[in-house]
Protein backbone atom coordinates (compact mmCIF):
# COMPACT_ATOMS: atom_id res chain seq x y z
CA UNK A 1 0.00 0.00 0.00
CA UNK A 2 1.58 3.56 -1.32
CA UNK A 3 1.42 6.03 1.98
CA UNK A 4 -0.10 9.39 1.42
CA UNK A 5 2.09 12.21 2.86
CA UNK A 6 0.28 15.01 4.74
CA UNK A 7 0.32 18.17 3.26
CA UNK A 8 2.53 20.50 4.24
CA UNK A 9 1.81 23.23 7.22
CA UNK A 10 3.85 25.87 5.90
CA UNK A 11 1.67 26.95 2.78
CA UNK A 12 -1.00 27.71 5.35
CA UNK A 13 0.80 29.81 7.14
CA UNK A 14 1.87 31.72 4.44
CA UNK A 15 -1.34 32.10 3.14
CA UNK A 16 -2.80 33.54 6.69
CA UNK A 17 -0.08 36.08 6.63
CA UNK A 18 -0.70 37.09 3.31
CA UNK A 19 -3.26 39.56 4.40
CA UNK A 20 -1.82 40.79 7.21
CA UNK A 21 1.19 41.75 4.80
CA UNK A 22 -0.70 43.33 2.35
CA UNK A 23 -2.99 45.31 5.45
CA UNK A 24 0.03 46.62 7.00
CA UNK A 25 1.44 47.85 3.62
CA UNK A 26 -1.82 49.57 3.04
CA UNK A 27 -1.64 51.10 6.38
CA UNK A 28 1.77 52.27 6.06
CA UNK A 29 1.71 53.72 2.74
CA UNK A 30 -2.00 55.95 4.29
CA UNK A 31 0.32 57.21 6.38
CA UNK A 32 2.48 59.33 4.11
CA UNK A 33 2.25 62.33 2.21
CA UNK A 34 2.58 61.10 -1.31
CA UNK A 35 3.92 65.05 -1.63
CA UNK A 36 7.46 64.74 0.42
CA UNK A 37 9.97 63.82 -1.61
CA UNK A 38 12.70 62.47 0.39
CA UNK A 39 16.33 64.12 -0.42
CA UNK A 40 19.77 62.52 -0.24
CA UNK A 41 21.04 66.03 -0.55
CA UNK A 42 19.46 67.76 2.20
CA UNK A 43 22.58 68.74 4.51
CA UNK A 44 25.28 68.73 1.76
CA UNK A 45 27.09 70.61 0.16
CA UNK A 46 25.83 71.84 -3.63
CA UNK A 47 27.83 69.57 -6.56
CA UNK A 48 30.32 71.21 -8.12
CA UNK A 49 29.54 71.81 -11.63
CA UNK A 50 30.11 74.13 -14.20
CA UNK A 51 27.44 74.80 -17.41
CA UNK A 52 27.82 76.86 -20.37
CA UNK A 53 24.75 79.69 -20.46
CA UNK A 54 21.70 79.03 -22.28
CA UNK A 55 21.70 80.05 -26.22
CA UNK A 56 21.22 83.65 -25.91
CA UNK A 57 22.09 84.20 -22.52
CA UNK A 58 25.26 86.39 -21.36
CA UNK A 59 25.76 84.28 -18.08
CA UNK A 60 26.67 80.39 -17.36
CA UNK A 61 25.80 78.56 -13.83
CA UNK A 62 28.45 77.00 -11.80
CA UNK A 63 28.69 75.76 -8.29
CA UNK A 64 31.17 78.93 -7.67
CA UNK A 65 28.62 81.19 -8.92
CA UNK A 66 26.13 80.17 -5.60
CA UNK A 67 28.98 80.54 -2.82
CA UNK A 68 28.11 83.05 -0.78
CA UNK A 69 24.72 83.86 -1.63
CA UNK A 70 21.22 82.58 -0.58
CA UNK A 71 19.56 81.86 -3.73
CA UNK A 72 16.75 79.96 -5.54
CA UNK A 73 18.04 77.14 -8.20
CA UNK A 74 15.00 75.84 -10.26
CA UNK A 75 15.74 73.10 -12.95
CA UNK A 76 13.56 73.45 -15.82
CA UNK A 77 13.12 72.27 -19.64
CA UNK A 78 10.78 73.78 -22.07
CA UNK A 79 9.06 70.79 -22.60
CA UNK A 80 8.40 70.09 -19.21
CA UNK A 81 4.27 70.02 -17.97
CA UNK A 82 4.85 71.44 -14.49
CA UNK A 83 7.55 73.42 -15.46
CA UNK A 84 5.32 76.00 -17.70
CA UNK A 85 2.61 75.93 -14.81
CA UNK A 86 5.21 76.78 -12.09
CA UNK A 87 6.64 79.51 -14.17
CA UNK A 88 5.04 82.37 -13.34
CA UNK A 89 5.71 81.99 -9.58
CA UNK A 90 9.53 82.72 -10.56
CA UNK A 91 8.72 85.74 -12.65
CA UNK A 92 6.56 87.00 -9.73
CA UNK A 93 9.45 86.02 -7.34
CA UNK A 94 12.06 87.86 -10.13
CA UNK A 95 9.50 91.00 -9.31
CA UNK A 96 9.68 91.50 -5.77
CA UNK A 97 13.51 90.06 -5.97
CA UNK A 98 14.09 88.42 -2.93
CA UNK A 99 16.46 86.27 -3.51
CA UNK A 100 18.65 85.88 -6.81
CA UNK A 101 17.22 83.33 -9.15
CA UNK A 102 19.20 80.35 -10.94
CA UNK A 103 18.02 78.48 -13.88
CA UNK A 104 19.45 74.86 -14.95
CA UNK A 105 17.56 74.35 -18.21
CA UNK A 106 17.58 70.27 -17.93
CA UNK A 107 18.27 68.66 -21.55
CA UNK A 108 16.95 71.23 -23.88
CA UNK A 109 17.57 71.81 -27.60
CA UNK A 110 19.64 74.96 -27.43
CA UNK A 111 16.96 77.11 -29.48
CA UNK A 112 13.97 75.71 -27.30
CA UNK A 113 15.68 76.80 -24.27
CA UNK A 114 16.00 80.51 -25.80
CA UNK A 115 12.24 80.54 -27.33
CA UNK A 116 11.26 79.36 -23.60
CA UNK A 117 12.67 82.56 -21.96
CA UNK A 118 12.13 84.64 -24.30
CA UNK A 119 8.55 83.88 -24.77
CA UNK A 120 7.62 82.78 -21.07
CA UNK A 121 9.83 85.56 -19.69
CA UNK A 122 13.32 84.99 -18.19
CA UNK A 123 13.17 85.07 -14.20
CA UNK A 124 16.88 83.96 -13.80
CA UNK A 125 20.09 86.11 -12.84
CA UNK A 126 22.02 82.92 -14.92
CA UNK A 127 21.02 80.02 -16.89
CA UNK A 128 23.64 76.93 -17.35
CA UNK A 129 22.60 74.89 -20.10
CA UNK A 130 22.63 70.64 -18.77
CA UNK A 131 22.66 69.61 -22.42
CA UNK A 132 23.06 65.70 -20.84
CA UNK A 133 21.30 66.22 -17.55
CA UNK A 134 24.41 64.97 -15.56
CA UNK A 135 24.60 68.12 -13.80
CA UNK A 136 20.51 67.93 -12.85
CA UNK A 137 21.10 64.37 -11.67
CA UNK A 138 23.77 65.64 -9.25
CA UNK A 139 21.12 68.09 -7.88
CA UNK A 140 18.50 64.77 -7.38
CA UNK A 141 16.29 65.74 -10.38
CA UNK A 142 15.12 62.34 -11.47
CA UNK A 143 12.00 62.30 -12.87
CA UNK A 144 10.52 65.17 -15.52
CA UNK A 145 7.11 64.86 -17.64
CA UNK A 146 6.87 65.69 -20.82
CA UNK A 147 4.27 67.64 -22.28
CA UNK A 148 2.55 66.28 -25.92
Amino acid sequence: MDRIDAPSVRPRWALLLLPVGIFWLFWWGLGRDPSVLPSVLIGHAVPTFTLPPVQGRPLGLSSTDLKGEVSLVNVFASWCVACRQEHPVFMGLRQINTVPIHGINYKDRPQDAEKWLNTMGDPYTRTGADLDGRVSIDWGVYRFRRHS
